[in-house]
């Protein structure tokens, strides 16, 4: 008979790879910290270790594949869009930032919780190495068409070139957000409309005002 003082496992009546990744979240949240082992992890939800290692290798690999899911319900919501259809890279990039830190914000405990608590940034990096896949190849996609350069060599570089930025500008917005106090995280949003007026300007050699405009405000900010 078990203890009354000793909680017992509820039994997991369906386990999926998004089931697992939610216990995952949930655990975290209430104990301030990852599972010690898949072992323990799997006991305390109630199914057997050997289910997990079904949908995952580790439970490292559930935080990386937490930023995947972000990314893949922004994308998905963009490519099934009518007017992501008709709209043009600027645009559906801009889309993307909105919905994506959107779907950041309704997990921000999460985020802070995964990304702002480890001392080694490297380990917060490495959380992001599948993102960061899934996202250049989005670049790729929804670019289409943007570079107008008619040798194939120099097109692809280019290509490479905008998705290696594309990512650290992704980068840059995220670590802003995350340090962003002000409410609704409309400083966000202002960041991301600049930054990305301002990194077209540049791509497009138009004239720097917004450049300028972009500048002023990443210096107003860091000298709060």
């Amino acid at each position: 008979m078990a203890s009354k003082n000793k909680a017992v496992a509820t039994p997991v009546q369906e386990l999926t790879a998004d089931k697992i990744t939610a216990l995952y979240l949930q655990y975290c949240l209430e104990n301030g910290k990852r599972p010690e082992s898949v072992y323990l992890f799997s006991k305390i939800n109630g199914f057997a270790e050997k289910d997990f290692y079904q949908y995952f290798a580790s439970l490292e690999a559930i935080e990386k594949q937490v930023f995947v899911s972000f990314h893949n319900m922004a994308a998905g919501l963009i490519t099934q869009s009518e007017e992501a259809a008709a709209g043009g890279f600027r645009e559906n990039l801009l889309t993307y930032y909105y919905t994506f830190f959107e779907i950041l914000a309704a997990n921000r405990s999460y985020v802070v919780f995964a990304l702002k608590g480890e001392k080694n940034r490297l380990d917060s990096l490495l959380k992001l190495k599948e993102l960061r896949n899934y996202f250049k190849w989005f670049i790729g996609s929804i670019s289409a068409g943007y570079l107008k350069s008619q040798n194939e060599r120099l097109r692809n570089a280019q290509l490479e070139a905008l998705k290696e930025g594309a990512w650290i500008q992704l980068l840059v917005t995220l670590k802003f957000w995350l340090d962003d106090e002000s409410a609704g995280f409309e400083k966000t949003d202002l960041f991301i409309e600049k930054s990305i007026r301002a990194t077209f300007d540049l791509f497009e050699v138009t004239p720097l005002e917004s450049v300028i405009d972009f500048g002023k405000f990443i210096f107003k900010e860091s000298m709060r």
